[in-house]
């Protein structure tokens, strides 16, 4: 069943609508990773002099330009982990917006959601964005040493968090943030299941810059498939 959510979140892509949150969403996170690598580059060029003199050899120079084609390449191993806050950090901007496009399409018989504030959407973005940063800074100690386990950790653990913000962000706009967290809560498993869903193409290069979207409208068909089920006491 989550994986008939994102089929149909793929399947609307065609959307005008969310055509147009993609190209923004696209050209956001391109300019961020490219501050961000230019960023990188410019530290290196600071603290990795152009000549260093070695024993016997003498002066070798050329270090700083080639520090810093080494960490253009580093930096889009690393792009893999930075999309996990990046997708973060803009999806509260057009979660709106998106949803809003699949409750036209597929939920019309709905009434129209109070909107949340702007206030405090980018408070619950930051606040989840400083959670994924935390996190995954400290899980770097982890994948060092976990081999052939790092990807089913990554995925696992950003599926966890990546599945909170989402399906929390989007139950938000019909139950309020306390109704959102309850039922969060009592479908964690499922939630889970589908943030991982999120996570795997997050992993992926140029691919990853579509889950912004598709999992902002993967986890609005899942809040409402769960909302209409027939009790509320069923857990994830």
């Amino acid at each position: 069943m989550i994986l008939n959510d994102f089929l149909k979140a793929l399947a609307q892509l065609s959307d005008p609508r969310f055509r147009r949150v993609l190209w923004v969403g696209l050209g956001l996170t391109l300019l961020l990773l490219v501050l961000i690598s230019l960023g990188f580059v410019w530290l290196v060029g600071v603290f990795v002099p152009d000549t260093v003199t070695l024993p016997f050899i003498g002066p070798v120079g050329g270090i700083g330009i080639a520090a810093s084609a080494a960490s253009v390449l580093a930096m889009i191993g690393l792009s893999v982990f930075l999309m996990v806050p990046v997708a973060s950090a803009f999806t509260g901007l057009y979660l709106e917006e998106v949803a809003d496009a699949v409750e036209a399409r597929h939920y019309p018989h709905l009434p129209p959601v109070a909107r949340v504030g702007l206030w405090e959407t980018l408070v619950d973005s930051a606040g989840f964005f400083g959670i994924l940063v935390a996190v995954n800074l400290v899980s770097i100690v982890v994948y060092l040493v976990a081999g052939p386990l790092v990807p089913f950790i990554f995925w696992g653990l950003n599926g966890l968090l990546l599945g909170r913000e989402y399906f929390t962000l989007v139950a938000m706009r019909r139950l309020g943030r306390q109704g959102a967290r309850a039922m969060a809560r009592r479908y964690r498993g499922r939630i889970w299941l589908a943030g991982v869903l999120m996570a795997v193409p997050l992993s992926l290069p140029l691919v990853n810059l579509l889950v912004p979207v598709l999992g902002a409208a993967t986890f609005t068909h899942l809040f409402h498939r769960l909302a209409a089920q027939p009790t509320a006491a069923t857990s994830g």
